[in-house]
């Protein structure tokens, strides 16, 4: 049924297209002409669509603010204001901390060195070294002032 439909119009489909073409062809022509006549505005025009453009995407890239908000959560702490210090039970086995790793580290506190606080404790230089390492993991820190810093904070020493 579509070809018949299609051989009854052959002349109107014929006729048709044959005026789009020429109307193409009259449009395309007339575009040659402008732009012959009238190459100079044609050029400005498009080089002023061209830096507005620009001038708009410019400004949309140098307006966007820079600064991302990002949420940090840090643990507050709360000083001890009565003069009696107690150790912190809570903390202490949340940070899961052995008895000898406090002992090293109210000797960190105390300001002495590995080798001054194997003495004390009698136990080899690489035994505090491990001790200190370990409760440098268990804490989260990097050197033992930061240790000594938040032992005091959480209150694990005096």
């Amino acid at each position: 049924m579509p070809s018949n439909i299609l051989v009854k119009n052959k002349h109107l489909i014929l006729y048709g297209t044959a005026l789009a073409v020429l109307l193409l062809l009259l449009k395309w022509l007339e575009y040659r002409l402008i732009l012959v006549d009238y190459a100079f505005e044609a050029y400005a025009g498009a080089i002023a669509i061209f830096f507005t453009a620009l001038g708009i995407w410019l400004a949309l890239k140098l307006t966007k603010p820079k600064v991302k908000t990002v949420v940090v959560e840090k643990h507050v702490y709360i000083e001890n204001t009565t003069d009696e210090f107690a150790i912190n039970q809570n903390e202490l086995e949340r940070l899961n901390l052995s008895k000898r790793e406090l002992e090293v580290l109210q000797l960190m506190a105390d300001g002495l060195s590995n080798q001054e606080i194997s003495d004390r404790l009698f136990v080899s230089l690489n035994t505090i070294k491990t001790h200190s390492a370990k409760l440098f993991e268990k804490m989260e820190v990097k050197r033992r002032t930061q240790a000594v810093e938040m032992a005091k904070r959480l209150c694990l020493i005096p």
